[in-house]
C-alpha cells in the first residue's frame, strides 16, 4: 500500500485532533479540502491565519474577540451586577446563542480535576474574585450565577466556588440541565429553561 505524503499526513493528523474527528473523518475531510482546493482549502488556510493573527483572549472576562476587553465587556447595555461564571468560551457562545443573559461573563477555562491535574491555581479563580470584589468602580456584582456543566467535574468546580465567594448571592442553573451533559449541546429552550430555573445555593 502507498505511503502517503509527508503534508498530507501531517494534515490528516492535525484534522484529528479536532474535536468530533478521529483518524477516518480526518482523512475524509483531508480528502474534501483537497479535492476543492481552490474555493475550501486555501480560503480555508488565509481564515486560520488570519484568525491565529487577529483573535485574542479578553483580559476582563477570558471570552475570545479580535479586541479586549471583548465586545460583549464593552457593551454598556450589559448588566455589570450579574456575573455569569462559565467553565469555556464554547458555554458562553451556547448561552449568547440562547439569548438568555445579559450580564457580563467570567470564563474559568475549565472546571477541577484531579484526575487531569487541573488545579484552582489552573483555572481563573484568581481574576474571578478580582471581579467580584471590586467596588470601586460603581459596578460592584450583586449576583454570582455558577453555569457549570452538569458534570461530576463541574459540580465539584461550583461547590469550590460558592466556598469561595461566602455569603454572595449566588445562583446555578437548574431546570432543563441534564446530569451529565455539557452546555455547549444543549439546545437554546433548554438552557433558557435553565436560566430561568436558576436557584439560591
Amino acid at each position: 500500500m502507498a505511503v502517503l505524503g509527508s503534508e498530507i499526513e501531517r494534515l490528516i493528523q492535525l484534522l484529528a485532533k479536532l474535536p468530533g474527528l478521529g483518524p477516518r473523518s480526518a482523512r475524509r475531510a483531508a480528502l474534501a479540502l483537497l479535492k476543492k482546493r481552490d474555493t475550501l482549502l486555501e480560503p480555508l488556510a488565509d481564515s486560520l491565519r488570519e484568525a491565529a493573527d487577529a483573535i485574542l483572549t479578553c483580559e476582563v472576562c477570558g471570552n475570545l474577540d479580535t479586541q479586549t476587553p471583548c465586545a460583549l465587556c464593552s457593551d454598556p447595555r450589559r448588566d455589570p451586577h450579574v456575573l455569569c461564571v462559565v467553565e469555556d468560551v464554547a458555554d458562553l457562545w451556547a448561552l449568547e446563542r440562547a439569548g438568555v443573559f445579559r450580564g457580563r461573563y467570567h470564563v474559568l477555562g475549565g472546571a477541577l480535576s484531579a484526575l487531569d491535574g487541573v488545579t484552582p491555581e489552573r483555572l481563573n479563580v484568581g481574576r474571578l474574585l478580582e471581579r467580584v470584589s471590586n467596588t470601586g468602580n460603581g459596578q460592584s456584582v450583586d449576583e454570582v450565577i455558577l453555569a457549570m456543566n452538569a458534570t461530576v467535574e463541574g459540580q465539584t468546580t461550583a461547590h469550590y466556588l460558592m466556598d469561595l465567594l461566602g455569603d454572595r448571592k449566588v445562583t446555578r442553573l437548574a431546570h432543563g440541565v441534564p446530569v451529565g451533559g455539557e452546555l455547549d449541546y444543549l439546545d437554546e429552550g433548554t438552557l433558557s429553561a435553565a436560566f430561568k430555573a436558576r436557584r439560591a445555593l
